[in-house]
């Protein structure tokens, strides 16, 4: 069964970040959705049918940037970008969300942004964030997934094993230099929540490759693989 991916998207520079993530991960075999979180309504009926509208063009041009206008989009209206995109992922039964770093990221690194950090502390989907400037990668090609995750957590090397296999690539727990790095949660995190320790936050914040965080005991399923050698 494939993952179910929602990518974050507001049309930002790092969103665009984020759709080439979302990119990446569908070449491994996930389905994808652009999601944009709306703070506020408008009680005024013509001003609340101009701002949907405005939703729903940002989205589409995400979709038109990663050349696939038959990807599913969604609005949702929450004070909270992460309160609105929980609820998304509870709706949709979603496996991960992207998320671009934040906008003072220095190119090439990796720094989650607000929304990004309030799901790494107790979420209840994957979560991955894009390097900065991963948009302009010339090559984004995954060959090595690297995984950190204590002794025992299964769920994160088979989540490295299956991205691996969908993206041919092969899976490292000892080289630096990776494409793509899984990350597992903590030990005393509960069953399918993201909580990491302060190494790994350590380790995040100096990737220069895209992050997954996935939930304790959960793999993350890609679809068969993609992959043609």
């Amino acid at each position: 069964m494939a993952a179910k991916v929602i990518v974050s998207y507001d049309d930002t520079l790092n969103d665009h970040d984020a759709l080439m993530l979302g990119r990446v991960l569908a070449e491994a075999g996930a389905e994808l959705t652009l999601a944009y979180v709306r703070h506020t309504t408008q009680s005024e009926r013509a001003r609340e049918e101009l701002e949907e509208h405005e939703a729903e063009a940002l989205l589409e041009r995400g979709a038109r940037w990663l050349d696939d206008l038959s990807v599913e989009r969604r609005v949702v209206v929450s004070g909270s970008t992460s309160t609105g995109l929980s609820w998304l992922a509870e709706q949709e039964d979603a496996d991960i969300v992207v998320f671009g770093s934040d906008y003072r990221t220095a190119a090439g690194h990796v720094v989650p942004q607000h929304s990004a950090q309030t799901l790494l502390e107790g979420g209840s989907t994957a979560v991955a964030i894009a390097p900065a400037n991963y948009r302009s990668a010339r090559d984004r090609r995954v060959a090595r997934v690297g995984v950190l995750a204590a002794p025992g957590d299964d769920a994160a090397i088979a989540t490295a094993r299956e991205l691996s296999d969908g993206l041919g690539a092969t899976v490292t727990r000892d080289e630096r230099q990776v494409d793509l790095l899984v990350v597992g949660s903590r030990m005393e995190a509960p069953e399918g929540r993201v909580m990491i320790t302060a190494q790994a936050q350590n380790e995040i914040e100096n990737a220069t490759c895209p992050v997954l965080v996935v939930p304790r005991g959960v793999t993350i399923e890609f679809a068969a693989p993609l992959y043609v050698s």
